[in-house]
């Protein structure tokens, strides 16, 4: 983009690593670089190619965050700690979901730029995305499992709302070239802040059965509308419903009433009760997870 962003930041008096994926860019980074005395460090690489899913070299500007971080001089922090580092850019919009997915992974399993704690993300997303994060469960058209575990995970502030047209320049038909919306208004980018909840691995949900605990939500509100009971029968669950009595759910709610706090809860529960514990529940989510990273 034009640098906003960073030109924000640099007046603000902060330290930028600026990451820059077009070479065509880099000699004026660079130069500027030069003239600020070490208050802006240029990396030709690109936040939204980190840790692909292929072994070995990689060639840039894709890249390993391990070797990122290295480079920026930071080092991992306890997730408990205070937030170690603070990023600030704009979700490439062709792939916005599948982009906020591989964060979300990442995010629960303590991998990629989490494995050195609580980093603060600071992005710009459509306002049709926004919705869906920040959706609650009388929102029955967006309230999904991408909702849930965005809300679980993470603090979700909104910074700020800029109109299409500050960012979008290229006519298309005649129109801005926006991405399109049926069912939600989409008429800004907005500024979000996602800060990693500091409590979110207390209660039973770690990093190494986060995988689980996503598998279960995507699972429940796959069909929104069908009884919690049910999908707890389908798991083999003798006790669903005595589960749904000592966490005061309704007997016959539905998968789209539970607030995402519920959600939490019923995971814990359901590991105490050993439900997922079956060798069959882990191959499907090991298969979810495959399916989605590709």
């Amino acid at each position: 983009g034009p640098g906003i962003l960073t030109r924000t930041l640099l007046n603000a008096g902060v330290r930028v690593v600026a990451l820059e994926s077009n070479l065509a860019f880099l000699p004026n980074l660079q130069s500027l670089e030069n003239s600020l005395d070490g208050q802006l460090k240029v990396i030709y690489g690109d936040f939204f190619r980190l840790d692909p899913l292929v072994t070995g070299t990689v060639k840039p500007p894709a890249m390993y965050s391990d070797k990122l971080f290295e480079t920026m001089g930071v080092a991992a922090v306890p997730w408990r700690a205070d937030v170690p580092l603070k990023i600030f850019g704009i979700l490439p919009q062709k792939k916005e979901r599948n982009t906020l997915w591989r964060l979300l992974f990442a995010l629960y399993e303590c991998s990629s730029i989490y494995k050195y704690g609580r980093v603060e993300l600071n992005i710009f997303i459509s306002e049709k995305e926004y919705k869906v994060l920040t959706a609650k469960p009388e929102e029955t058209r967006i309230y999904q499992a991408l909702t849930v575990l965005w809300q679980v995970g993470c603090e979700i502030q909104l910074l700020h709302m800029e109109p299409w047209s500050s960012f979008v320049t290229n006519l298309k038909n005649g129109g801005l070239a926006v991405p399109k919306s049926m069912r939600l208004p989409n008429d800004h980018f907005c500024l979000v802040r996602l800060t990693p909840q500091k409590n979110l691995f207390t209660g039973g949900l770690e990093p190494t059965n986060s995988a689980t605990f996503i598998f279960m939500v995507k699972q429940c509100l796959a069909k929104p509308k069908s009884r919690l009971i049910d999908r707890l029968n389908s798991w083999s669950l003798d006790s669903g419903d005595q589960v749904l009595s000592k966490l005061e759910i309704p007997g016959n709610a539905e998968a789209r009433n539970l607030y995402p706090e519920d959600y939490r809860r019923l995971f814990e529960a359901l590991q105490n009760s050993n439900v997922f514990t079956d060798t069959w529940f882990h191959d499907e989510v090991f298969e979810t997870i495959r399916n989605i990273n590709l």
